[in-house]
């Protein structure tokens, strides 16, 4: 079940990224459907860093019994949009340009929860730059990414 993403949308325009993100995460506004769909969850934002966790469960397997990666590859969009998101003022969204995946080891439904953590390598006006990994546990990287994202006015 998740909630009707169009309401916190809209309030989000009052507010500049940083502060949206940290409504988000002390639950003033619902978490959006994706996150409900793919169990992951947003943890801390900070001006240039956005950091959220992820418990996979079976339900994210493919069929060689590993979690797809389709699902390190969403939470890593998600944590350097974020990033971006936190840089930018009040009206101002933003859109992937590009997402490079690197997959370094295995995710397993046993994993337990797994963290992933966006920062901003370069800030911009037109084009943010950022990068993503996502940790074990351990602090053992499982997946990295680059990405650079168009900045929207209005």
């Amino acid at each position: 079940m998740w909630d009707d993403p169009k309401p916190p949308l809209a309030a989000s325009r009052d507010l500049d990224g940083l502060a949206y993100l940290r409504e988000l995460l002390a639950g003033t506004y619902p978490p959006p459907p994706i996150s409900r769909l793919m169990n992951f969850w947003i943890v801390s934002a900070e001006p240039g860093e956005a950091v959220f966790e992820c418990e996979p469960g079976e339900y994210h397997d493919n069929p060689l019994g590993m979690v797809h990666g389709g699902l390190a590859c969403t939470l890593l969009d998600t944590v350097v949009g974020c990033a971006a998101q936190t840089t930018l003022p009040k009206g101002v969204g933003y859109t992937s340009i590009d997402l490079n995946v690197s997959y370094l080891r295995p995710i397993i439904s046993t994993s337990g929860v797994i963290r992933a953590t966006g920062r901003v390598v370069k800030g911009g006006q037109r084009v943010i730059f950022a990068e993503g990994v996502i940790e074990d546990a351990t602090g053992r990287p499982l997946a990295t990414a680059t990405s650079s994202l168009l900045v929207l006015k209005g």
